[in-house]
């Protein structure tokens, strides 16, 4: 019983405290539903039966709820945290939208820039908006990703455009237009089994990590990034991947008033390591798989809303690896672009 009241009397001592900290603290609840009713036409390969099957489908795109708080600490510098979790409006489905499934992290900013912990995109992701894919709010067929940095494939299949976990990351003041980002994920034991994109035991034991940075220039019409990603380790041992983007846009609209034109252009080059066996060693074979992908965009303002245009293409897997490897989406040989 003794025990109890000291750990009552323990818990009330702090409860006090906090309880007036918590009012001078800036706490948001935000969040956004974006729906959307798609009809796709596509092709099957002979093993999955062939055709032409058209798809009619309700999607739930980058749909969102959280919370954000700043607490002034004194001194310019703050507190800050971050509670979001994904919204399945199509379905409702549990697993993909749990408690800080999204963007979620506590840290400290200052003049100095920001320093968070937790899970959030690398750098790498901070061009998207450059080239243009936030007017649209897609995440689905229909997003930038979809080709640009295999973005639906997960870490273990290839992917550069994941949410991950276990992070570390610094972003910078503004200086002058300029500013940048470092990021470093562990893939440690806390992360789901068979490769996610938190890590697991597996990674953890051959020291996986995934380090990215970012340049980003913005000021007046134009803005302009370069970032790159490093997968080290991720889908096997010795296994090393990287990502280099750049991309650039220019808005006319910003010193032509009634011309609102933006355009913007990328550039991306990716650059797996397949692996090499004493096999392809002997007979001459090279180690790594490479695409380049490019693409253009043109955004143009109408009444309260924007049109949004854009092309990409993914040229043909390219590289030392033998006709027919493939890391994701990604196949060596010819006739193996994709436009989109």
């Amino acid at each position: 019983m003794n025990k109890k009241l000291v750990a009552l009397a323990v818990a009330g001592a702090f409860a006090l405290p906090l309880a007036a900290q918590a009012q001078t603290a800036n706490v948001t609840l935000y969040g956004r539903l974006n729906m959307d009713l798609e009809f796709i036409k596509g092709q099957q390969t002979a093993a999955d039966g062939g055709g032409n099957p058209t798809v009619n489908r309700v999607s739930s795109n980058s749909s969102r709820l959280g919370v954000r708080g700043t607490e002034s600490l004194g001194g310019g510098l703050n507190a800050i945290f971050q509670i979001e979790s994904n919204v399945s409006g199509d379905t409702g489905n549990s697993s993909s939208s749990g408690l800080a499934s999204r963007e979620t992290f506590v840290g400290l900013q200052g003049s100095w820039g920001k320093g968070t912990i937790g899970k959030f995109l690398m750098p790498l992701d901070d061009l998207h908006p450059i080239f243009g894919n936030a007017p649209t709010l897609t995440t689905s067929i229909l997003a930038t990703a979809a080709l640009w940095a295999q973005g639906p494939q997960s870490k273990a299949n290839g992917g550069f455009d994941a949410r991950l976990g276990n992070s570390i990351r610094y972003d910078s003041p503004n200086f002058s237009g300029f500013t940048t980002a470092w990021q470093y994920s562990t893939r440690d034991s806390s992360g789901f089994a068979n490769g996610a994109d938190n890590g697991d035991h597996a990674s953890e034991l051959r020291h996986a990590y995934v380090a990215g940075g970012n340049l980003i220039y913005a000021n007046g019409p134009w803005q302009a990034g370069i970032a790159f990603e490093r997968n080290q380790k991720v889908r096997g041992p010795s296994l090393k991947d990287t990502d280099w983007t750049a991309t650039v846009a220019y808005d006319f609209g910003t010193i032509m008033q009634g011309f609102g034109l933006r355009l913007a252009a990328v550039y991306e080059r990716t650059d797996f390591d397949t692996g090499c066996t004493v096999a392809t060693a002997l007979s001459g074979s090279g180690c790594d798989l490479k695409r380049d992908f490019w693409g253009v965009s043109g955004t143009i303002p109408v009444g309260g809303g924007k049109v949004y245009l854009w092309y990409g293409r993914a040229g043909e897997g390219k590289g030392s690896a033998q006709d027919g490897t493939q890391i994701g989406g990604l196949v060596k040989g010819s006739d193996s672009k994709a436009t989109h």
